[in-house]
């Protein structure tokens, strides 16, 4: 952090999570597991949310801040969908994995995925994890944490106060 940002500058950043394209990844591994007798890593490694919260931490972030949103786009087929991942260059980025898919795996992926996750519609959902992370370059100017055990309010108390909204 010390040569990107200035003093309490803001580092923003969104990134694809772990739970990104979780069903092609399940069907891909049936599919590769019935017709190959393994698995070979077929996308690209990414990111859970308690691993970016750890990161900026580890960076040098003050505030460091991480929050998650679900997006799930339908397509035709999952053949629309390999499509659309090539023009967003997402394709596999492993250097150590298996050249070529088979044709009849990335047929028997297609299968497995309409069938275990088709709609009724006869679309296909992919869920995108967008992880957003936030952190600041240090600076005497922040807010800081209070010293452990210096509040005047326990939390119980304000829970007594406006309710537990328990569910």
């Amino acid at each position: 952090t010390g040569l990107a940002l200035k003093p309490d500058g803001l580092f923003l950043a969104a990134i694809l999570g772990g739970e990104t394209l979780k069903e092609l990844r399940i069907a891909c591994t049936i599919a590769q597991m019935e017709r190959e007798g393994g698995i070979s890593p077929r996308m690209s490694p990414l990111a859970q949310v308690r691993d970016a919260g750890n990161l900026l931490s580890r960076a040098g972030f003050a505030l460091p801040g991480v929050d998650v949103d679900r997006y799930t786009v339908k397509y035709n087929s999952a053949l629309e969908l390999v499509e659309h991942l090539r023009a967003m260059a997402e394709t596999n980025a492993l250097f150590q994995r298996s050249h070529i898919l088979k044709r009849d795996t990335a047929l028997a992926t297609a299968a497995i995925y309409q069938s275990m996750f088709g709609l009724e519609d006869g679309t296909i959902p992919a869920t995108f994890q967008v992880i957003y992370m936030t952190g600041w370059k240090e600076h005497s100017s922040q807010q800081k944490p209070k010293r452990r055990g210096s509040a005047t309010v326990s939390f119980g108390d304000i829970r007594k106060q406006f309710g537990s909204n328990q569910d």
